[in-house]
C-alpha cells in the first residue's frame, strides 16, 4: 500500500456555544486505503466529515488533503474529492442519467455516466425521475454522484444505510474496488463486521473526542484479551437478567432481553462455561444455544464507548 498521507487532520474542533460536537480530533489517513470512522450516534462523525470537505466551518484546527490546505487551496481540493452525505438533496425532476451528467460537468475528467450507473446498479433506472426512486436507490445515486468526477478521495457517510442486503453487499464490493484502483475511501458506518473486514485503519470517537486509532486487528488485540461466550436463555425475565449481571459482574457481560441473548467475556472459557451452566440450571434458566468466538471490532467499540456493557 502507498504510505503517502492522503488526509491530515490536526486538533479539529467544532463548538456550538457550550456544546463540543468535535473536540480536538487529530488523525491521518493513508493514501489508497479504506479508512473508517466509528462512533455512537451524536459522536461527531458527520460534523467531522462536513468540516473536512468544507461544508461546515470549523472552530479550530488544520486540515490538509493530499498536501493542499483547506484554507488556501479549496478550488484544487474540490477537483479531487467526491462526497456522499447522509441526507443528500437531489433534484427530484431530473432523471438519474441527467443528474449524473450534470454533476460530471463540474470535473475535468469525469467517468462515463454508463460506467457509474453499472457500478451502482441503476442501469435500469437511467431514465427514471429521481423523485420516483426508492430511498435505497436514492442513496446509491448519491454514491454515484460522489464517484462521477473520478476523485482521488471519496467521503462516504453511512453509505449503506437503508439498502437491502443484496444492494449493501454490492456496494461494499464497489468500495473495495475503489481501493484496488488506488483511491482513498473515508467512510462512517455502523456495520462493525464490514468495518472490521474492509478498513485498513480506523478511528473510534465518542462525544467528539478520539479514543482509539489503529487497524481493526490491532485494536482487537490491544483492547480484548478475552473470548466471547454467546448463549441464549429461554424466556429471560428482567429479574433473571439482573441475577446474571450480578453473578458475573467480574466479567464484562452484555444482555439483549428482546432476543434472550447474553454475551459474556472471559479469559478462562472452561471455567466460565461451567459457571454459566451451574448458575442457569440452579435458577430455572434454560439455555437454548451456546457458542464461543474470538472478540470482534463490535466488542471493542462497545467496550471503548461504554455502550451495552455491565461490569
Amino acid at each position: 500500500m502507498n504510505e503517502t498521507i492522503s488526509i491530515n487532520v490536526t486538533n479539529l474542533k467544532k463548538y456550538y456555544g457550550p456544546i463540543k460536537a468535535v473536540d480536538g480530533l487529530s488523525f491521518t489517513v493513508k493514501a489508497g486505503s479504506i479508512f473508517g470512522m466509528l462512533g455512537p450516534n451524536g459522536a461527531g462523525k458527520t460534523t467531522t466529515i462536513e468540516m473536512i470537505v468544507g461544508l461546515t466551518k470549523r472552530s479550530a484546527g488544520e486540515i490538509n488533503i493530499l498536501g493542499y490546505s483547506l484554507d488556501q487551496d479549496w478550488e484544487a481540493i474540490k477537483k479531487i474529492i467526491g462526497v456522499q452525505l447522509q441526507s443528500p438533496n437531489l433534484f427530484p425532476r431530473l432523471t438519474v442519467s441527467e443528474i449524473l451528467k450534470l454533476f460530471s460537468r463540474f470535473y475535468p475528467q469525469p467517468l462515463q455516466v454508463k460506467t457509474v450507473l453499472h457500478r451502482i446498479g441503476l442501469e435500469n433506472k437511467a431514465k427514471e425521475w429521481v423523485k420516483n426512486l426508492s430511498g435505497g436507490q436514492q442513496r446509491r445515486l448519491a454514491i454515484g454522484l460522489a464517484m462521477i468526477g473520478d476523485p482521488k478521495i471519496l467521503f462516504l457517510d453511512e453509505p449503506t444505510t437503508g439498502l437491502d442486503p443484496q444492494s449493501r453487499r454490492q456496494l461494499w464490493e464497489v468500495i473495495e474496488s475503489l481501493r484496488d484502483e488506488g483511491k482513498t475511501v473515508f467512510l462512517t458506518t455502523h456495520y462493525m463486521e464490514k468495518a472490521e473486514r474492509l478498513c485498513d485503519d480506523l478511528v473510534i470517537i465518542n462525544q467528539g473526542k478520539l479514543i482509539a486509532q489503529d487497524s481493526p486487528g490491532n485494536l482487537i488485540n490491544e483492547f480484548f484479551g478475552e473470548s466471547a461466550i454467546e448463549f441464549a436463555v429461554s424466556r429471560l425475565t428482567p429479574a433473571q437478567k439482573g441475577q446474571l449481571e450480578m453473578r458475573f459482574q467480574k466479567n464484562k457481560i452484555r444482555t439483549h432481553p428482546a432476543k434472550n441473548k447474553i454475551i459474556l467475556y472471559s479469559q478462562d472459557i472452561s471455567t466460565s462455561i461451567r459457571e454459566i451452566l451451574d448458575f442457569t440450571g440452579q435458577n430455572g434458566m434454560w439455555i437454548e444455544d451456546i457458542s464461543i468466538r474470538q472478540a470482534s471490532l463490535e466488542d471493542v467499540f462497545l467496550k471503548l464507548t461504554g455502550r451495552g456493557f455491565t461490569a
